[in-house]
């Protein structure tokens, strides 16, 4: 079977790596890919958000199947395209990827459907935001509606700091036309975690649960990132709590999508805050794999992973199961000085093979073009150091040795990732 995966991160450099792994491809692409990538697959000049090249790619290069990564192509409606020019595809089709693509839309259909989720109102106006927020009181969420690259959700602890993330958003357009409405939305105490959940349409598969850790520095201090690193499973989602997810918030979004004639297919990302009574409610959903996360996910998955997103694309997960190795992954994320502001690409990393030299570690890319024999950064968020270990402790100590190897002058991560689950221990 020919693959062709799409985008260029560490997600897309996991995907690949699994999927390389599988007996039934035979020949593997990614478009455009980065220098890890190409390790293991054959990269394409085509970037993401080219969708008419990436069908002419598919149909040129006889693609049998096509897995999308990132969220933009998918909102854009690439899936369609693909399955219009009749080759199969991973992922959600335009309209139901506006659950992620609409915070609004994803809001709504909590509202009626009864899926748990924090009080919200949705604003397309300064100052009707700003009233709303003066009546409510703080702290409290604003959001903004469209995808802004895990960025766009800011917490305010007081008024100003709520007016000026409206101001920040709609009048400043920080996040472009993702801006172009805000969710303003109760401020819900808890334990974050993320759950996935494979969708054929009608069935939904249980993967697993992971934690990230979204802001830039230690101690979850500084501006929201991408995610600085993640660990998977996460020991506050309990066998029962997963259970009540999959009964309370997966499997009615999955029938409530169909009712409203946009049938879900793909992988369904369910960012959950658990609060202190034990009880679950969504905080929003995303329509491809974290990224963090998927890193964490690929390192512990026994199954086949080729077949598994085949089976879910083409409505066949109820005849498969998924397994995984009763072990913790965890990833370090490295990032470029100045992520996630400004920041300056070409700086050499060195010391990966050494780094990939620690027991359980594999070192997954995603910001990096090579030069030659040089490995340079290409992008804010640059290396995924991820390893695989008996507990999260043990996990945490081989990604930092093995990022400890690495020679990047110009690049940091944080030092606390897996703070939560060792606290739990």
């Amino acid at each position: 079977m020919n693959v062709l995966v799409v985008g260029s991160g560490g997600r897309e450099h996991a995907l690949c790596w699994a999927i390389a792994r599988s007996a039934n491809c035979d020949r593997l692409y990614c478009a455009p890919g980065n220098a890890g990538i190409a390790r293991v697959a054959e990269c394409v000049d085509i970037q993401a958000g080219n969708l008419t090249g990436l069908v002419e790619f598919a149909k040129r290069g006889r693609i049998d199947f096509v897995v999308v990564g990132p969220e933009a192509p998918l909102v854009a409606g690439l899936v369609d395209r693909l399955e219009r020019a009749g080759i199969t595809a991973f992922g959600p089709s335009a309209a139901a990827a506006g659950i992620e693509g609409s915070k609004t839309l994803m809001k709504d259909l909590c509202a009626k459907y009864d899926i748990p989720t924090a009080a919200f109102e949705s604003f397309d106006e300064c100052d009707a935001a700003k009233e709303y927020i003066r009546a409510r009181g703080a702290p409290i969420v604003v959001k903004a509606d469209g995808l802004a690259a895990g960025k766009g959700v800011i917490l305010c602890r007081n008024l100003n700091e709520a007016f000026a993330a409206i101001d920040h958003i709609m009048t400043e357009r920080s996040f472009g036309g993702a801006g172009d409405n805000v969710v303003v939305e109760e401020f819900l105490h808890g334990e974050e975690a993320s759950f996935f959940a494979l969708v054929d349409g009608t069935t939904a598969l249980p993967l697993v649960s992971a934690q990230d850790h979204k802001p830039a520095f230690d101690g979850d201090e500084g501006p929201n990132t991408g995610g600085m690193g993640a660990y998977t499973p996460a020991p506050v989602m309990t066998p029962d709590l997963q259970e009540r997810v999959m009964r309370e918030i997966i499997q009615p979004t999955v029938a409530g999508m169909a009712a409203e004639g946009m049938p879900y297919k793909g992988v369904l990302f369910a960012g959950l805050m658990i609060g202190p009574d034990g009880d679950p409610k969504l905080l929003e959903y995303n329509a491809r794999f974290g990224d963090p996360e998927c890193q964490a996910m690929m390192l512990r998955l026994k199954s086949d992973a080729l077949e598994m997103l085949l089976a879910c694309a083409e409505g066949r997960l109820d005849e498969i199961s998924v397994e995984w190795h009763d072990a913790t992954a965890l990833i370090v994320v490295m990032a470029t000085n100045g992520y996630p502001g400004a920041y300056r690409k070409g700086s050499e990393i060195g010391g990966l093979e050494r780094a990939e030299a620690v027991d359980g570690v594999t070192v997954f890319h995603a910001g990096t073009r090579a030069d030659g024999d040089l490995i340079l950064a290409d992008g804010g968020r640059v290396l995924g150091v991820t390893a695989l270990a008996d507990d999260v402790a043990e996990a945490r100590n081989r990604a930092y040795a093995a990022v400890d190897r690495i020679d990047w002058p110009n690049g940091f991560c944080r030092r606390d990732i897996g703070w939560r689950a060792l606290r739990r221990a």
